[in-house]
């Protein structure tokens, strides 16, 4: 499997892990640190943009899940399953926002970055601790350093933060990105 795949898929992973965690049919409706969004729309949001890129690149999507945030996340992934499945369509060279990629390497260097951070706004949300090991805060300062001044295009994410003093490297990458950890 092509690697940048690979690290997409364990990224998925982990995201499916929180969305598992996240047990009381309330924590769904609890605010997430995304201003107006609740847990359930940073599911949703995961989902719509990913489903968008894999439309945009061509892929037929067939109809956006519906259920529940967990029922809806599991159904998307399947769909993300078939299309990692596919090495000819994963690894196609298109020109991508930041030049020319592959759909695999788009998956793990933007959809990973919003899959590791997502994830973090999904546990603060439903009170779960998400921490992230050392290879996904690299990731996440290596997304965050390559992104420049179009992190903090409208949509994406909110002016940087002073993290506190002596923060933790998580809580620093967080208030990079407008998040207060």
């Amino acid at each position: 499997m092509n690697p940048a795949l690979e690290q997409h898929l364990a990224d998925t992973d982990r995201f499916t892990e929180t969305v598992t965690a996240v047990d009381r049919a309330d924590a769904w409706s609890s605010p997430s640190p995304c201003v107006g969004w609740d847990a359930a729309a940073v599911v949703d949001h995961v989902v719509d943009t990913q489903r968008d890129f894999l439309a945009q690149r061509g892929i037929d999507t067939g109809p956006r899940p519906t259920g529940g945030p967990a029922a809806v996340w599991d159904e998307h992934q399947a769909l993300v399953r078939r299309v990692a499945a596919d090495d000819d369509l994963v690894g196609a060279t298109y020109d991508g926002y930041f030049g020319p990629t592959t759909l695999a390497e788009t998956l793990r260097d933007f959809y990973g970055f919003d899959l590791l951070v997502h994830r973090w706004d999904l546990g603060r949300a439903a009170g779960l601790d998400v921490t992230w090991d050392d290879r996904e805060a690299d990731a996440v300062e290596q997304a965050l350093d390559g992104f420049g001044d179009s992190l903090y295009m409208d949509g994406i994410c909110r002016p940087a933060l002073a993290p506190p003093a002596g923060a933790s490297r998580q809580t620093r990458l967080l208030a990079r990105t407008g998040r207060q950890a």
